[in-house]
């Protein structure tokens, strides 16, 4: 009889694209941006192992219903949206993490056809490795190919390596780590990667109250606060820094005319600190910020703004029951036989 592992190492490969000088991008961001002004630093560097852990504790918290309301998109919709995917489809999911949403649509998708290939792309090599397992196990039809590496190394090995029709999955409103311009600029470089048989899925979270928005990024348990705070947490290890956590606040603030939510860590003190690796003395001033994170909101003329601006077809369009979050799936312009114009569902 053929083990399981055998079976999982059949149907499982791993591809490791990520840079081996990603500690000197990482060091070089650092000091690029804690001597600008105002002081920033780049959102992605939220995810290092620890990151990502707690960003998946995140994702349960009660404040935070973007995962919620997508799961829930998901599970009522599921069926449809494999009905509008050729047969076969390949899944290409960018910033997978713990895959957990995807689930929902792999078990459609198997429900229906006996084989699925899976390619989920993180720059988490542990985390990947990690939900590959526990789905190959979960699923017997599945087949994963693993890309560790960022958004640009997965689209790059999707359109040299994959053949059969894609459906790309970009879910969670990652989308509104971009600033507008952006945002319409990568959408462009995923069309790009399309072919007209293709389709993209990609979650985006609407514009709502102030009041939901600010408590969904400075949650009661104060773990967004500790995901904000592991980046310097990430310096001192990496950079050899002396940043101390207890003198800086993680705040937010929604800025309802941009459609963002804003993160920053805020120094409660005058102070400086040192950075060893970068031979770097930052100065903070009280009440000075770095700021950390963006997350944009859209409404429904936006969303279907941004498509036209990246030259995407909108297919068609869920909703949650409360109207908090939108799933869209789009097609290239000069797509072929859509089926289904654009319609708008709520669950």
């Amino acid at each position: 009889m053929t083990s399981l592992a055998h079976t999982i190492n059949e149907r499982f490969t791993f591809v490791d694209q990520t840079e081996k000088e990603d500690q000197t991008a990482f060091a070089r961001d650092v000091r690029i941006g804690l001597t600008a002004s105002p002081k920033h630093l780049p959102c992605r560097y939220l995810y290092d192992r620890t990151g990502s852990l707690l960003f998946e504790r995140i994702c349960d918290l009660p404040e935070y219903y973007v995962t919620r309301t997508e799961r829930e998109i998901l599970r009522e919709r599921a069926g449809e949206i494999c009905d509008l995917l050729p047969d076969p489809t390949t899944l290409v999911e960018l910033g997978s993490g713990s895959s957990a949403k995807t689930r929902v649509l792999i078990e459609a998708i198997l429900t229906d056809r006996e084989t699925l290939h899976y390619v989920p792309v993180d720059v988490s090599r542990e985390m990947l490795r990690t939900t590959s397992v526990a789905l190959l196990k979960a699923f017997d039809g599945l087949e994963i190919t693993a890309v560790a590496g960022d958004y640009r190394k997965g689209l790059c090995f999707a359109e040299n390596t994959l053949d059969e029709p894609k459906c790309f999955l970009w879910l969670g409103s990652s989308i509104g780590n971009f600033d507008r311009v952006a945002a319409r600029d990568f959408l462009r470089l995923i069309r790009d990667t399309m072919t007209e048989s293709d389709r993209l899925l990609l979650g985006i979270d609407l514009r709502k109250s102030r009041d939901v928005l600010e408590r969904a990024y400075d949650d009661s348990q104060g773990v967004t606060a500790q995901f904000n705070k592991n980046l310097l947490v990430r310096i001192n290890r990496e950079l050899d820094g002396d940043f101390n956590l207890e003198s800086f606040d993680h705040r937010v603030h929604y800025d309802e005319e941009a459609g963002r939510v804003e993160m920053h860590l805020v120094s409660k003190v005058e102070q400086t600190v040192r950075i060893d690796r970068l031979a770097l003395n930052v100065p903070f001033t009280r009440n000075e910020s770095i700021h950390t994170g963006y997350s944009y909101k859209y409404s429904l003329d936006e969303i279907d703004e941004l498509a036209r601006s990246a030259d995407l077809r909108p297919q068609r369009r869920w909703l949650d029951a409360q109207r908090r979050f939108s799933l869209n799936l789009f097609a290239r312009t000069d797509a072929c036989n859509l089926q289904n114009p654009l319609a708008t569902a709520k669950t």
